[in-house]
């Protein structure tokens, strides 16, 4: 059962312009911190709700929020960036500079987060990035679950497959009934 704890969000994105994008949505996130995640310790984030990293333009906070996820459940996200993995790419994997997965890990490690998302790109790096993602926070403590999904498995134009994680403490048990609308 959760408290009566009011929701508070903390974004994090290193990039300029998405951080001001951030600034603009409808999203009421209470501290958009544009520093690089290397410079955030946990003593930044522990009072807040939900914490998104990579935040990006802010489709963790709208997704949680349509998937009925508790305003008082606290959760972790974070989108590493995709690029060190990306076929498009330069294909460095972990001697890409923007492999910010270990950066990720430590903030995981310092605070404990009960439930944490993630994605990655669907490419074979990525899903060995996802292997490593699992071992991980498997030794953190943690259950781990994913599916490979296709952007076109939900109506885009494309396939774009895209690896999604969640991560749930083993210590803690969340109960989610979201509220459903049957009459859509």
């Amino acid at each position: 059962m959760h408290g009566t704890v009011p929701r508070s969000i903390y974004a994090n994105e290193f990039d300029q312009h998405a951080a001001h994008w951030l600034s603009c949505l409808p999203l009421q996130i209470d501290f958009i911190d544009d520093r690089s995640i290397k410079d955030v310790t946990g003593n930044d984030v522990s009072r807040f709700t939900q914490c998104h990293f990579f935040a990006g333009i802010g489709g963790w906070p709208l997704a949680l929020e349509m998937a009925g996820w508790p305003d008082d459940a606290p959760v972790w996200t974070g989108s590493c960036p995709c690029q060190p993995f990306s076929a498009a790419g330069k294909r460095q994997g972990v001697n890409d500079d923007r492999h910010l997965w270990p950066e990720f890990r430590r903030l995981i490690d310092e605070c404990r987060p009960a439930t944490i998302f993630g994605e990655q790109v669907g490419s074979k790096a990525g899903r060995d990035w996802l292997a490593t993602v699992r071992n991980d926070m498997e030794a953190l403590g943690y259950a781990v679950g994913a599916a490979d999904l296709s952007a076109a498995s939900v109506g885009a134009p494309h396939i774009r497959q895209r690896l999604f994680w969640v991560a749930h403490s083993n210590g803690q048990r969340l109960e989610i009934r979201p509220q459903l609308d049957c009459q859509q």
